[in-house]
């Protein structure tokens, strides 16, 4: 689908002490099976070397995603009546952004979150957390142990993990017979429509559409039968599943609406794929075009958000310190590092206001509403805005 030519992992951020050694660069390469039309990252670098203890995304740095995530409690307790006797657990429950409104409607809950970093911030706010990757193991030890579950959560972590079969078939073995598992994940045909390169990286393994999940699904145990639309991360889809020996939920319409929007846009035809190349080439040239003639003319450029998403962009667009200067980001975990490949420092928002900058550059362009809300004071020195995906816009 689309060659991205070689980075570090997105979420490999630089300390001063790592600065001053190799960093490992992988290929980025995407492929398409023409079998099930499930679309991968060529696997270069493990999930260890992915996830470790250094991991620095944490959920809860994003308002919009915890007003996401507390919607997204409140509409699971209503439509499937959890009370206090059900179970949830949460895979990938990062710092307990989620859970955290499960636990405040007094729910028990269990969340599953292999990287030590964000497993210690969710546990610091009365969270229990498993640390550890899941998987066909961990369901039946959880089962061992009594912690079937009502409800499984797993947002934004499918496309992040290796063996999507065993992931897949280890929520058909958690749950009760009457439970429910629910996915959410960036919609693969946002990403080839919207030019959404960025969220290629090696972290993301899959990208995901409903007709490849609706054969995976099927193979290890779950049934489809809702579907959601999403806004966030750029378009996502929640998809609503059972168990398929215990099946309690009729199919809804929106199931065979989303199947038939993605058939007609083309996603099982190899020719859907073949135009991203140069979209996303166009984006690199005129990011780049942007940033020179800024130089040139002496205007001082910085970054907000040190995303993985804008790692992708800065390596493959090639852009370093002396394009532009810094990245602000209000995460502390991030702050006095270096973004990897790029090697831009990373600094808290107070630079931004003693800078004072000409341009910033939105690197989560997905948070453009909730980041220029936040920022609205660079108006106050004629600042300006920069996007770049799908296409650069500066305002």
């Amino acid at each position: 689908m689309i060659d991205l030519g070689s980075a570090p992992p997105s979420n490999a951020y630089l300390t001063n002490k790592t600065l001053h050694m190799p960093e490992k660069w992988f290929p980025l390469r995407v492929l398409v099976c023409e079998g099930c039309w499930l679309v991968q990252t060529e696997d270069f670098a493990q999930e260890n070397e992915l996830f470790n203890e250094e991991y620095a995304y944490f959920s809860s740095f994003s308002s919009s995603w915890l007003q996401h995530a507390k919607q997204y409690v409140n509409g699971m307790v209503s439509r499937f009546h959890l009370d206090e006797s059900s179970h949830v657990v949460e895979v990938a429950a990062n710092d307990g952004y989620l859970l955290q409104y499960v636990k405040g409607c007094n729910i028990p809950c269990t969340g599953i979150e292999p990287t030590a970093s964000t497993a210690n911030a969710a546990r610091k706010i009365g969270i229990p957390i498993v640390e550890e990757f899941f998987g066909v193991k961990l369901a039946k030890k959880l089962v061992e142990q009594g912690k079937q579950a009502d409800l499984t959560v797993a947002n934004n972590v499918l496309a992040h993990v290796p063996d999507i079969n065993d992931f897949v078939s280890g929520f058909a073995i958690l749950l009760k017979p009457n439970g429910v598992s629910t996915f959410e994940f960036p919609h693969l045909l946002k990403l080839i429509t919207g030019n959404q390169f960025d969220t290629i990286y090696h972290e993301h393994f899959s990208y995901l559409s409903l007709i490849a999940l609706e054969t995976i699904f099927s193979k290890n145990g779950l049934q489809i039968f809702d579907v959601e639309e999403c806004s966030t991360h750029g378009g996502s889809l929640r998809l609503f599943t059972q168990r398929s020996d215990a099946v309690v939920h009729a199919v809804t319409d929106r199931v065979s609406e989303m199947h038939k929007r993605e058939m007609d846009a083309g996603i099982n035809k190899s020719e859907f794929y073949k135009g991203l190349q140069k979209k996303v080439d166009l984006v690199k040239y005129d990011l780049l075009s942007f940033l020179i003639k800024a130089k040139e003319d002496g205007k001082k450029v910085v970054a907000y958000g040190a995303a993985a998403k804008g790692n992708t962009l800065l390596n493959y667009s090639g852009v370093r310190p002396d394009l532009v200067e810094y990245v602000v980001d209000r995460n502390p975990a991030k702050q006095d590092k270096y973004m990897p490949g790029s090697r831009i420092k990373i600094k808290d928002e107070q630079c931004l206001m003693n800078d004072k900058p000409d341009y910033v550059l939105i690197l989560p362009w997905n948070l453009r509403s909730e980041i220029t809300q936040q920022l609205d004071y660079i108006k106050e020195w004629n600042g300006k805005f920069i996007v770049s995906i799908p296409a650069i816009d500066v305002f």
